[in-house]
């Protein structure tokens, strides 16, 4: 019987299952990632949700509140935090940071149920916003934040409009704050206060030099010309990275298939971002798809700008 309904769509894919067969052997990591999909599953169940299908290391789902959905997606962030190898004596143990990471996509319209399955717009729109999901994050559509109470929407950040591949138009996304963080983010730096104003951050590439700031943010970088900043290079994704404001600094969250590499100013050391996320300071180099190490590689040159030292000084 086929339906037309009204539903909520969540896509969760687990990602590092190569590096976790790398370090526990096949056994224990095919008995780590079955759990863990199993885990999410289970969640979607008891969350109100059906399970319409796995897909590898992830799953297929709908909801028919996006409340529900929201809130699924919380419990497998905070549950997949807590899986650990079933055997404890294994000669490589896992450490203390989770293998696997998740990325989560939802959105809300109008689908098409037949023989078990689920099609629409919704679905594909779903499963795109992967591709722009950095670890641990779970991103949605406006029209999921919508259909939320206040005190879920309040959780929720504009990323302003996403090109997602294969559609025309750009979509509205929005990313979803932890709830296991307090209100500043910790960093290599210190913690850093969420109630500074925006800042600017100037970025290079040739002869391609802007300031982004305030509502410019957030940035993405990639090869497709809806995007922030275009860099027209084969080795550059579509929607490549991403730069935005966030806990009193700038983050930058790779997107992409072949990595983001950053170096910063006066440090010979190379940060490798896969799927992962940096917190930016001072100055440095972005390597977008090949690592700053190849001459070729194209280079983004970044500088966080303080506007207060530009202000003209009141004389007394």
């Amino acid at each position: 019987m086929t339906q037309i309904l009204q539903r909520t769509v969540l896509f969760a894919d687990l990602r590092g299952s190569t590096a976790l067969y790398e370090s526990l052997g096949n056994t224990e990591a095919t008995t780590v990632v079955t759990r863990s999909v199993s885990l999410i599953a289970q969640i979607v169940s008891t969350s109100g949700g059906v399970v319409v299908k796995t897909l590898g290391d992830g799953l297929m789902a709908v909801f028919a509140d996006p409340a529900e959905a929201v809130v699924a997606a919380d419990e497998m962030h905070d549950s997949l935090d807590r899986i650990v190898p079933p055997n404890a004596n294994s000669p490589h143990p896992m450490s203390a940071t989770p293998v696997l990471k998740l990325q989560v996509g939802l959105a809300h319209g109008e689908v098409i149920e037949m023989s078990g399955d689920c099609f629409g717009d919704a679905v594909n729109v779903a499963a795109r916003l992967l591709d722009h999901a950095g670890d641990n994050e779970t991103l949605a559509t406006a029209s999921v934040v919508a259909g939320l109470a206040s005190d879920l929407r309040d959780r929720f950040r504009s990323l302003d409009k996403v090109q997602l591949r294969g559609r025309v138009e750009p979509v509205h996304v929005h990313l979803l704050e932890g709830r296991r963080f307090g209100d500043t983010a910790a960093t290599a730096y210190g913690e850093l206060s969420p109630n500074l104003e925006p800042e600017g951050i100037r970025l290079i590439w040739l002869d391609m030099n802007r300031v982004y700031a305030g509502p410019s943010l957030p940035v993405v970088l990639g090869r497709s010309p809806q995007v922030t900043y275009c860099i027209d290079d084969s080795r550059v994704s579509r929607s490549h990275a991403r730069i935005d404001w966030h806990g009193g600094a700038f983050q930058l969250t790779d997107l992409s298939y072949n990595g983001t590499y950053v170096r910063f100013s006066n440090d010979s050391e190379i940060v490798s971002l896969r799927r992962g996320t940096c917190t930016l300071h001072g100055s440095g180099l972005i390597g977008l798809g090949a690592t700053l190490s190849d001459p070729t590689s194209p280079c983004v040159r970044f500088e966080i700008l303080k506007f207060a030292d530009t202000q003209p000084q009141v004389a007394l």
